[in-house]
């Protein structure tokens, strides 16, 4: 089922809702569609377009974000799905200090891997390999993390998560794909 931007009142980027949610709150007037995917919803009497963004007519407070948690769709969100060592296509997490040797799980040692990559390295340091990483594991900053994060990624959104940092996500996402 595809997925809709909801926006506050005052266009920040709240979240990513299922098409159904995003409909229930256009149609209880509690929301606005500000840009529609092109297909429509139909029912027994009428047919409304689907939304592919939305804003809410009220303002919500949302309450403190912390840092963006390290999930494996985020991870592989941050990496563009390519393998930080030799840049094929990653479908395991691989810790850059293996934690059989202190190191830990967060965003600056975690990074996307190839199976066959993450079965070379196994337990070892990068040096005694002699190998290197494409790119420095970093945590993810900006709102608009938290909606690329998700796994959800439709090009209508992206007037909307410029302001909030999206260009350098996604610029960083396809530096790393390419």
């Amino acid at each position: 089922m595809p997925h809709v931007l909801v926006l506050n009142a005052s266009y920040e980027p709240l979240g990513v809702v299922p098409l159904r949610r995003a409909l229930v709150l256009v149609l209880e007037n509690k929301a606005v569609s500000l840009e529609e995917s092109g297909a429509f919803m139909h029912s027994a009497t009428r047919a409304v377009a689907a939304p592919s963004v939305v804003r809410l007519k009220r303002f919500v407070r949302v309450p403190y974000r912390g840092p963006v948690p390290l999930t494996r769709r985020a991870l592989f969100a941050r990496d563009g799905g390519r393998c930080m060592y030799c840049g094929g296509v990653a479908t395991s997490v691989d810790h850059v200090i293996p934690r059989s040797r202190g190191g830990q799980h967060a965003w600056e040692n975690v990074v996307a891997a190839c199976r066959r990559c993450n079965h070379v390295k196994a337990d070892r340091h990068l040096m005694e390999l002699g190998w290197r990483l494409r790119h420095q594991p970093a945590p993810p900053t900006g709102l608009a993390w938290r909606i690329i994060g998700t796994g959800h990624r439709d090009p209508r959104w992206l007037p909307y998560l410029q302001p909030f940092g999206a260009d350098d996500a996604l610029a960083r996402i396809d530096g790393i794909s390419a």
